[in-house]
């Protein structure tokens, strides 16, 4: 069972890190910093937005329209870190 809580535990992990490169790679787009065009970041930009979008739209249209502040990736943090303490939580408590 610590196996499996393990490999949950290190796939939410790496996809909060996806998520932190998406977020920068997406500000230095957008300030211009990094050229948009180029077609390795284009290519990690492409990738990155398939993994981590699905997860943000469905926040996205839950939360309110604040502008041009996006915080659906805070939420997404916080509900990923928040189910794996209640999975840990779970799994201490039948062991």
């Amino acid at each position: 069972m610590y196996s499996v809580l393990w490999l949950i535990d290190w796939v939410v992990q790496a996809y909060t890190y996806l998520l932190f490169a998406y977020i920068v790679i997406d500000l230095l787009v957008k300030f211009g910093v990094v050229n948009a065009y180029n077609r390795v970041v284009y290519v990690v930009m492409d990738f990155l937005s398939k993994i981590i979008e699905p997860a943000l739209r469905p926040i996205r249209n839950v939360m309110p329209n604040l502008g041009g502040i996006d915080l659906s990736p805070v939420v997404l943090v916080l509900a990923l870190q928040f189910g794996l303490r209640l999975l840990h939580e779970l799994v201490a408590s039948l062991a």
